[in-house]
């Protein structure tokens, strides 16, 4: 089971699941949608599409796809929602074809260093089986600076996270790592450089997600490898 190559590197663990104080996950604000459906809203003078949030936008949103956003949300505040519910909800989101123009300003903020996105649940490819991440992972995408962070935080014992550049086209980002950071208790972080320093624009060669959901507390995406992960929005880790 695995996301992307970089998902090889945040094999689960004895370590029991440790949110550091700063990347505890934001509050989820469910949000409320109108039972008229989506046209209604698209066609009122007050309010033109452009300042209509994206999920009101979307003509292919469907109530199946707001209660599977619902589901989604639930999980990474209880981790308590069964897998099969779960993966059901992953793959309305993934069969939705939601419009992607606003997915990268939302998963990478409008300045550096962007916004950061805490790992909740992996699945196995077509969706065949799936689990919890049972150890803090948190990933910051920086969108103005295409930098792309991943971070695995083991509390007081440390931390190792990846760095390097990413691209975006469609709904893919891709990204290629350029240095590791190990961090052990309180010693000093240690920087090795992974000689990828070189100015290509990461493409599909590369790993790679493919984005289906995001807004601006939950996001949904394929690994290159076919597994499909969903995260929550949390603050920054600082370690």
């Amino acid at each position: 089971m695995a996301l992307s190559s970089s998902q090889a590197l945040l094999r689960p663990s004895n370590f029991p699941l440790q949110i550091p104080i700063h990347a505890k996950a934001i509050n989820f604000n469910l949000p409320r949608f109108p039972r008229g459906g989506t046209r209604a809203a698209l066609e009122g003078n007050d309010q033109s599409a452009k300042d209509t949030p994206l999920l009101v936008q979307e003509p292919l949103l469907s109530r199946e796809v707001e209660e599977s956003v619902k589901v989604l949300k639930n999980a990474a505040k209880t981790r308590k929602v069964a897998a099969e519910e779960i993966l059901s909800a992953l793959s309305v989101l993934e069969n939705a074809k939601l419009d992607p123009s606003g997915f990268l300003e939302t998963l990478g903020g409008t300045e550096s260093p962007g916004r950061t996105w805490m790992l909740i649940f992996t699945s196995e490819k077509k969706l065949k089986g799936g689990r919890y991440f049972p150890i803090t992972a948190v990933q910051r995408f920086d969108a103005a600076g295409k930098r792309i962070e991943n971070g695995v935080y083991f509390g007081p014992f440390g931390a190792l996270t990846f760095e390097g550049r990413l691209s975006w086209k469609k709904r893919i980002l891709a990204f290629v790592f350029e240095s590791i950071r190990i961090k052990i208790g309180t010693l000093k972080p240690l920087e090795i450089s992974l000689g990828q320093k070189d100015d290509r624009e990461p493409s599909t060669e590369d790993p790679f997600f493919i984005w289906f959901y995001i807004d601006e507390e939950l996001a949904v995406a394929r690994g290159k490898q076919g597994g499909t992960a969903f995260w929550c929005r949390c603050r920054r880790v600082m370690s």
